[in-house]
């Protein structure tokens, strides 16, 4: 079985095509566990209609952080899925109708824990940088949380070391890029735009404009788990113009402040 875990908050306008894009898969072994994180618009009327869904809802957000709140989200529905393979999903993306079953192959038949699919974004392509895979680079390309699957027992690894109350700012794409490419050692793409990615102009990465000091603090906080990761694998930390330039900007911001 695949379990899809989905957040959601005020997302109504995209919830119905995205539970139905589910649908129309040609795998037909899956679950579906969404929480809604206290949506005051329509979202769970919209969701009355989907008798297989199953839906925690939660009363009052845990955070003030989006990120964070989005991560306790994730959290809250593994706690209720079944399934040995999981796939995460927004509440305003959705899947192609193909990839679920080859999700559930490419696991099944690779040395796989986790695997990134590319995003077809509504606004022009996805630009991949080949730069993650060379050295320490986590940065510009983070692949989005809806192109993002794994097996459930690498979900248990990275769960004692996903540090979920602390790095505001830090979604846990980033999080799951940075644990799988360097504590495992993994990163598995299957270049195909399996995962429709919507532009909200209210959701967590739309907020955050490019070269706001919001993004320099992300930036920083990405670095920093990094190096808490690195130190867990008792690997050393390459520092680099990108790094140092960072932490001038986030010290700076703090400094002023």
């Amino acid at each position: 079985m695949i379990s899809i875990l989905i957040t959601n908050y005020n997302k109504s306008q995209f919830l119905d095509k995205t539970i139905k894009s589910l649908k129309l898969n040609n795998f037909k072994n899956y679950e579906i566990i969404l929480f809604d994180d206290a949506s005051t618009d329509n979202s769970l009327n919209i969701l009355k209609k989907f008798n297989n869904v199953k839906l925690i809802k939660n009363k009052k957000k845990k955070y003030k952080s989006s990120a964070l709140n989005q991560i306790n989200g994730i959290l809250e529905c593994f706690k209720k899925s079944r399934g040995n393979f999981i796939c995460l999903l927004d509440g305003d993306d959705f899947f192609s109708k193909n990839k679920l079953s080859l999700i559930h192959k490419t696991l099944s038949n690779n040395n796989f824990d986790c695997v990134f699919n590319l995003p077809k974004i509504a606004k022009g392509k996805f630009r991949f940088d080949n730069k993650i895979h060379k050295n320490y680079s986590i940065w510009p390309t983070i692949i989005p949380t809806s192109c993002i699957s794994f097996k459930r027992s690498f979900f248990r690894k990275f769960l004692n070391l996903i540090e979920k109350n602390k790095y505001e700012n830090l979604e846990i794409d980033a999080r799951l890029t940075i644990f799988s490419k360097f504590y495992l050692n993994q990163f598995n793409l299957i270049p195909k735009n399996l995962t429709f990615y919507m532009i909200d102009p209210n959701g967590i990465t739309s907020e955050i404009k490019k070269f706001s000091i919001r993004w320099w603090i992300r930036r920083y906080e990405a670095f920093k788990y990094l190096q808490f990761i690195l130190k867990k694998r008792k690997k050393p930390f390459k520092t680099s113009l990108d790094y140092y330039l960072t932490c001038f900007i986030f010290w700076s911001h703090k400094y002023l402040i």
